[in-house]
């Protein structure tokens, strides 16, 4: 807060930071490995009234381009699924789009079951212990669930 009233006027950055399908962060074409940053950029990763995810580093927005959604889920064994950000939730709704790829929705919004999970998510939705997934189109998830995936794209002129 000190940082942002010391610098009110710091533009926000666009096109530099990504989130894959997989919940690993780049920046540009290189994926971050440094544990300490990971783990700043997860504390301080929001969303803002837009639906546009960002990382808050200081006064400064870094807008996140995203792969497919704002959380990528970790299944756990007692059903509930995790993000790497620190969302922990039950799921409430199951997805499948076009391609195979499996969604938990929750209260703490929608994410994609991350890959090597879905053997998990599989037990599970075959127990019962989750809902049946309901068919959905890959491009009406932003839409529907009220995110962006590129905040470059609506980007103002002449930010950065």
């Amino acid at each position: 807060r000190a940082a942002m009233a010391k610098w009110p006027n710091v533009p926000d950055v666009f096109g530099w930071l990504r989130l894959d399908g997989r919940g690993q962060w780049w920046i540009q074409n290189q994926r971050l490995s440094h544990p300490a940053m990971i783990e700043f950029i997860q504390r301080n990763y929001a969303q803002d009234r837009q639906g546009r995810a960002f990382f808050q580093n200081g006064p400064q927005r870094v807008f996140v381009e995203l792969e497919n959604t704002p959380l990528v889920w970790r299944v756990q064994a007692d059903g509930q699924v995790h993000s790497p950000t620190g969302a922990c939730a039950q799921p409430q709704q199951c997805l499948v789009d076009e391609n195979g790829l499996l969604y938990a929705v929750s209260a703490a919004g929608l994410g994609l079951v991350h890959t090597q999970d879905m053997w998990l998510a599989a037990e599970l939705l075959e127990q019962g212990r989750w809902p049946a997934p309901q068919t959905v189109a890959w491009a009406g998830l932003p839409q529907q669930f009220g995110f962006v995936r590129s905040p470059q794209l609506q980007a103002p002129v002449g930010a950065e």
